[in-house]
């Protein structure tokens, strides 16, 4: 194959005519009809990925941070050229972000291969956005900076403070539960929003934007300023004035992205209470930099780590909170003794020298403990395998009832998110407490992974005052939700997996201190059940098919199995 990478700024990835030379006289004579000259084509040229959106009102202030990375560009002598790239929204995209995921982080690595650029700001916020331009930066392997939106500032109704979207789920539970009324509800809708940002919680994006910090792939400080900030637009700036000083440097996401820069995002991880869904995101990452990452590496950082960030919705405060009192470099700076400090950052430092000149957490802040005075002890994400997940499952154990955490209980199996979201109230009369909800066919295969694992309690429970039950499905969970869910079950059902073979009234046991999820029903009716399973067919067409038929299982990190 020809490469197309020879030379620098604009002489990089020439279009083919079968003429260099040709090739660069059109480039030149295109630029100059934009007003490009000589002098401008003669610096280092700095690609924006820009995924503003209309479909996405996280981003919606994001054509300031694209000027704010332009601005830092330029003061460094470097030429920025924006480009957009597919926007997810977790809230406005069907049937969930996650099965995009993939398609954005090719999109992203294809055109950061494609077009002319000696480095490239990654401009991301809402969940999947940021993962996928991590997986694209790590595959292109040309110079990168990460820069998210930055949080929502918190809302408040009736004298309380509200966010998305913890405070999104527990408002809408009070509703099904006939606690709030439709006028209330509709006045809720209305408060927990205020901004543009991402959730203004300890949800994926949130997660991820800590973790891509703690990866290096951020400068210090620029994961928790709040959207619309002056501290926000700064961090912009100042990354588009790194990412010249990287293009000169020749700084790759491979020089960071090593196994030590994965270490300090796993004790990160534990020590934030993040989602789950970041375990799925960092195993992908890691794959595609040639780094083995498993279920048994999170768990060994879960066991060692505890619990100490004070966010929702493991905690009760917000982002912006967590900013205040230091955000990502004081809580690196207590996480020091169990971070490798060697580890390369963008910043051109290691993170030893990052955090040189960060302070230990003060008595007047509440949010950020010491690892002396944790917020709550080891295990707050805990990995499960069984005989109904051999491959893993996870669980927010930090989110969840303490007394299901060790629980026996009937199944009661919904065959699909539309079949829940139709039948469990309908079936309510014959579900107890002690039930077990199962749903299945909701993995990477059978439904590209949607975050509908935390099943609403039946309306008629949650009337009588249940608030959490046991719950088993191959599907996610929102970084913002809470409950006993266990989540990511491998292998899924689609594919044949044990809970495919899950009747009603099976006995499921969990047991998160044991770290087990068993099915308990015996090996031979089982087999029975498996020589009569036929597998869901396929999509028909499309970026659905190809997904379905190429997508790995939750444990490998749902990347299709040619990128990864």
């Amino acid at each position: 194959m020809v490469s197309h990478n020879e030379g620098q700024g604009m002489d990089r990835h020439l279009t083919s005519y079968g003429d260099r030379g040709f090739s660069r006289f059109l480039r030149k004579a295109f630029l100059a009809s934009a007003g490009y000259d000589a002098v401008d084509l003669d610096r280092p040229i700095i690609g924006i990925v820009d995924t503003s959106s209309d479909y996405n009102p996280c981003h919606r202030e994001m054509p300031a941070l694209v000027q704010a990375v332009k601005r830092g560009v330029l003061e460094s002598g470097g030429l920025p050229f924006a480009f957009p790239t597919a926007s997810l929204h977790e809230i406005l995209i069907a049937p969930t972000a996650m099965l995009f995921r993939n398609l954005v982080a090719m999109e992203t690595e294809e055109m950061i291969r494609a077009y002319p650029m000696d480095a490239v700001v990654l401009l991301g916020g809402c969940d999947k956005t940021v993962p996928a331009q991590l997986l694209a930066a790590v595959s292109a392997n040309v110079p990168a900076i990460c820069v998210v939106t930055g949080p929502m500032l918190t809302g408040s109704w009736r004298g309380e403070r509200l966010g998305a979207c913890t405070d999104c789920r527990r408002y809408w539970a009070h509703y099904r539960a006939g606690a709030v009324s439709e006028e209330e509800i509709e006045a809720v809708s209305q408060a927990l929003c205020p901004t543009g940002g991402t959730c203004m919680v300890m949800g994926t994006a949130s997660t991820m934007a800590c973790l891509t910090e703690a990866l290096g792939m951020m400068l210090p400080g620029g994961a928790t300023p709040p959207f619309g900030t002056g501290n926000r637009l700064r961090a912009a700036v100042a990354s588009g004035r790194r990412a010249v000083e990287m293009a000169r440097e020749g700084l790759c996401p491979r020089d960071i992205l090593t196994r030590s820069a994965f270490h300090n995002a796993l004790v990160t991880l534990m020590a934030l209470g993040g989602s789950t869904n970041a375990i799925i995101h960092l195993i992908a990452v890691a794959r595609r930099a040639g780094i083995p990452l498993a279920l048994d590496d999170f768990q060994a950082i879960s066991d060692r780590v505890p619990l100490l960030v004070n966010c929702k919705p493991a905690g009760a405060g917000y982002m912006e909170d967590f900013d205040r009192a230091g955000g990502m470099p004081m809580l690196m700076k207590v996480l020091e003794p169990l971070l490798e400090l060697s580890a390369r950052t963008v910043s051109g430092k290691t993170l030893r020298e990052n955090l040189a000149g960060a302070t230990a957490p003060g008595a007047w802040q509440d949010t950020i403990r010491t690892l002396e005075a944790p917020l709550g002890g080891t295990g707050a994400l805990v990995m499960l395998k069984g005989t109904l997940a051999p491959d893993g499952a996870v669980i927010k154990a930090a989110a969840a009832s303490p007394h299901l955490l060790r629980h026996r209980g009937p199944a009661v199996v919904f065959d699909s998110a539309e079949d829940a979201a139709t039948q469990i109230d309908a079936r309510a009369e014959h579900i107890t407490p002690d039930h077990v909800l199962v749903l299945r066919n909701a993995g990477p295969v059978g439904a590209g992974m949607p975050e509908s694992g935390s099943l609403p309690i039946p309306k008629k429970l949650a009337a009588a005052g249940v608030k959490d039950m046991v719950r088993v499905s191959d599907a996610r969970m929102s970084g913002t939700a809470f409950g006993a869910c266990v989540l990511h079950v491998s292998p899924e059902a689609a594919v044949g997996g044990p809970l495919a073979l899950v009747r009603d009234g099976d006995l499921i046991e969990l047991n998160v201190p044991e770290r087990k999820i068993d099915l308990l029903v015996d090996a031979g009716e089982l087999a029975r059940r498996r020589a009569a399973f036929t597998p869901p067919p396929l999509p028909e067409r499309g970026w659905a098919r190809l997904y379905a038929e190429y997508v790995q299982q939750a444990h490998l990190g749902a990347d299709l199995d040619f990128l990864s």
